[in-house]
């Protein structure tokens, strides 16, 4: 789903167990202005990649989004298994957020291809966000994901019409 540039909207009818009393809930878009907002709120997420024919390989990553090239940056050491696995590999992204007493949340998904950033222009203008990775080990190699495609949703709440 892309979302694109147009308003949340419902896409999805709530389920209620029929005493008219408790809050529905909803399944909203976002757009795509909303999922680059979080996107560059938060910090910590999921790369998934492929590799040929086997199972997506998903893993956590602590990144920065920039919004100059409207992409998720992480880094990673070079010769390292992870390094190997994203080089030019189509990625998908996840970032969400819950709130499990309320029962709401929202993700945002980019999809696109991972590369190294190799021109040092771009890696001296990355390295002032400050962004230190949470992995031990020489992680001074940046990597970026740009976002192709981009879509989120969200769960929310609102009180059942009274009967």
């Amino acid at each position: 789903m892309l979302a694109g540039n147009r308003a949340s909207r419902p896409i999805l009818p709530a389920m209620s167990s029929g005493t008219g009393s408790e809050a529905r809930g909803e399944l909203l878009d976002l757009s795509r202005e909303e999922c680059l907002r979080l996107l560059a709120e938060h910090s910590f997420g999921r790369l998934a990649v492929s590799m040929h024919e086997g199972a997506p390989v998903i893993r956590p990553v602590n990144y920065a989004f920039d919004v100059p090239t409207q992409s998720v940056v992480f880094r990673t050491g070079r010769g390292s298994k992870f390094h190997a696995l994203v080089q030019a590999a189509d990625a998908a992204f996840e970032i969400d957020g819950v709130d499990e007493d309320a029962r709401t949340g929202w993700s945002v998904i980019i999809r696109g291809v991972t590369a190294e950033v190799t021109k040092a222009s771009e890696i001296r203008r990355l390295d002032a966000l400050g962004l230190q990775t949470w992995t031990p080990g020489s992680s001074g190699h940046w990597m970026h994901i740009r976002a192709r495609t981009v879509s989120g949703r969200r769960i929310v709440r609102r009180a059942a019409p009274r009967q």
